[in-house]
């Protein structure tokens, strides 16, 4: 087995890992934060903390030991936009709102047959890629070119001139040591061990793409879990597979809609679900369309900058975070009601 394709398989287990756990948990930022604004209750807010801090200690673990440099991912740059960043993040964050979910929910909510999903998901893709090499990407180049940031350090470590292991001991363990000061988390099992497993698929991530994709002369980017880009590359895959190479992009993302199906029909939880009125759907429709501008413009979403990009305590990532939450909350406080899945 090539390199790549082993990457390709380990990417098709960790999707299958998340879909399982995505569907048996809920685990879902937007959710947490719905749950903590409206109801009071915390726990899948802290899950997703915990998912954050594993994520942090692991992947740090991974460059302590010298498994794995971060410096060469997608997130660790010292040149980005200052208002491209959290604006994007900003419209991720609303548009996950209007959606009810992210890009990786969607995937799962698919697979239990939320066909609202779907159109989330297609809007979502296309939207991405128009922004990546399509019609708006003018506008984007022509935006992070006007707003350009450079700082004198990519990363936190680097910036302090620390370790990376010990910021990665004061947020990952700080995030970790907050979720479980709630009695009311640490007696919900599902939550944390969805926010443990689900956190260390991330440095998995970063091993599979850096350690075992890594070769002379072809290397296998680096990369983790992320949705946005690779939901567009999946909808291009089923299109045109005939031309194209699997990556792992892809593979997380097949992975995931396996996972959460399987998943779905053991417990019997598969139920086709529609959408109630024109308006719903117009909802879905631009939330899914403001996820994916939103997404490319921030480098990521709630899991690409949320667990990924905060793993490798990347500036950037702190601030995209930063304007997914905030969307989050102005999307769930605005106007436009949120739907139940």
């Amino acid at each position: 087995m090539s390199h790549t394709e082993l990457v390709v398989w380990a990417g098709l287990a960790i999707g299958l890992v998340f879909g399982a756990v995505g569907q048996l948990s809920g685990f879902c930022l937007l959710r947490g934060v719905v749950n903590a604004t409206t109801q009071g209750d915390s726990r899948k807010l802290r899950a997703f903390a915990v998912a954050m801090g594993v994520a942090v200690l692991g992947s740090q673990g991974l460059v302590a030991t010298g498994l794995v440099s971060l410096d060469a991912s997608l997130y660790a740059v010292d040149r980005f936009s200052w208002l491209a960043v959290p604006l994007g993040g900003l419209l991720f964050g609303y548009g996950m709102a209007l959606a009810n979910g992210c890009g990786a929910r969607a995937l799962v909510l698919l697979a239990s047959g939320n066909l609202r999903s779907f159109v989330v998901l297609v809007c979502l893709g296309l939207a991405a890629f128009m922004m990546l090499s399509g019609v708006l990407a003018p506008l984007r180049l022509w935006l992070e070119g006007a707003t350009t940031l450079r700082l004198p350090a990519a990363t936190l470590p680097n910036l302090i001139g620390l370790p990376g292991w010990l910021p990665a001991l004061l947020v990952g363990g700080g995030l970790c040591a907050w979720a479980f000061t709630s009695p009311a988390f640490r007696h919900t099992p599902r939550e944390w061990a969805s926010g443990l497993v689900i956190g260390a698929l991330v440095p998995a991530s970063w091993y599979t793409t850096g350690v075992l994709g890594f070769d002379d002369f072809e290397p296998v980017r680096l990369a983790s879990l992320t949705f946005v880009a690779p939901i567009g590359e999946s909808l291009q895959y089923l299109m045109l597979s005939t031309g194209t190479r699997l990556g792992f992009g892809v593979s997380v993302v097949g992975g995931v809609v396996l996972g959460a199906l399987a998943t779905a029909l053991l417990r019997r939880d598969f139920r086709l679900h529609s959408f109630d009125s024109s308006a719903h759907m117009l909802r879905s429709m631009t939330g899914g369309a403001l996820m994916g501008i939103g997404g490319v413009m921030s480098l990521g979403c709630s899991i690409g900058q949320g667990l990924s990009g905060f793993s490798t305590l990347s500036l950037a990532s702190f601030l995209a975070v930063a304007g997914i939450v905030l969307g989050a909350r102005l999307g769930i406080r605005g106007p436009l009601a949120l739907s139940k899945h």
